[in-house]
């Protein structure tokens, strides 16, 4: 059975969108009676038990242990863990707004710790390159073709630094890539793995994204794009940086969000984690 019939966007007005392209956190609400609560199934309830053991909340990085664990869970994980077929209405090229593929999403679980969520991309849809500020994200590609470019900072840049978004700053490239399901879950940390990346959906697709802590506007952990240039487009001033064999390197310019980034937010109508508190 999936969740196909019953998922409805929810009708958010513009000012209800965030820095990162995504509608605010609905506050809590009693669920619709169409919205009734279904119990999860193991692989989802097992990976929201070890997320629950392995995010410590803001400022940790998981053990390297703790990384394999939640990796080797991830790469067996399916659309029907969540309810979800691949006939879903979001994967139709024609759900677009002033022609740009429209991308929606799913918060399947959220805490201040970690969060759970389902992207849906149509063919041709991106999400441009953003950052994840402080955080450690497992991307596990579930159903299609997406290429994935990402950047990591040479020199990250400190928390006392002031902001000064149109100044470029130079980044190394982690990946280039073309990933079809099923695949192996994708780690990037808070300074390496590829920090800042960019999605492109060759077919449809669908990713599960968990990430540890979530974004959080209140503690500082906003969503920032960025535009890449080739790395002879400006001088290299001092940094005398010399690319090694297999090494590429970019300027990566911080832009306000592109316009014709269309991020919608929908009700998770599929198996709901048991958290106890129901």
């Amino acid at each position: 059975m999936t969740i196909e019939a019953t998922v409805e966007p929810r009708r958010e007005p513009t000012a209800h969108v965030n820095k990162l392209g995504f509608a605010k956190r609905p506050t809590k609400r009693k669920r619709s009676k169409k919205a009734k609560k279904r119990a999860p199934t193991m692989a989802l309830q097992d990976l929201y038990v070890s997320c629950k053991e392995v995010f410590k909340g803001p400022g940790t990085v998981p053990s390297h242990q703790d990384v394999k664990r939640l990796c080797h869970m991830l790469d067996n994980m399916k659309l029907e863990d969540f309810g979800l077929s691949c006939k879903l209405k979001f994967f139709n090229p024609k759900a677009a707004v002033n022609g740009t593929p429209r991308v929606t999403y799913t918060i399947v679980y959220e805490c201040d710790k970690f969060s759970m969520c389902v992207f849906f991309l149509p063919a041709t849809a991106v999400i441009p390159l953003h950052n994840h500020p402080g955080m450690t994200v497992f991307s596990k590609l579930l159903m299609g073709t997406m290429h994935v470019k990402s950047y990591d900072w040479v020199d990250p840049p400190t928390t006392d630094e002031p902001d000064s978004p149109a100044q470029v700053r130079l980044a190394k490239l982690e990946a280039d890539s073309v990933f079809t399901a099923p695949c192996h879950t994708s780690v990037l940390y808070p300074t390496t793995g590829g920090n800042i990346h960019q999605f492109t959906a060759i077919t449809p697709c669908a990713f599960l994204d968990v990430l540890g802590p979530p974004y959080s506007n209140q503690d500082g952990r906003d969503c920032s794009y960025y535009k890449d240039f080739p790395y002879t487009a400006f001088p290299n001033g001092e940094m005398g940086l010399e690319e090694e064999e297999g090494d590429c390197y970019a300027w990566l310019e911080e832009i306000t969000m592109p316009e014709n980034l269309q991020m919608f937010v929908i009700e998770y109508l599929g198996p709901q984690v048991d958290d106890g508190c129901s």
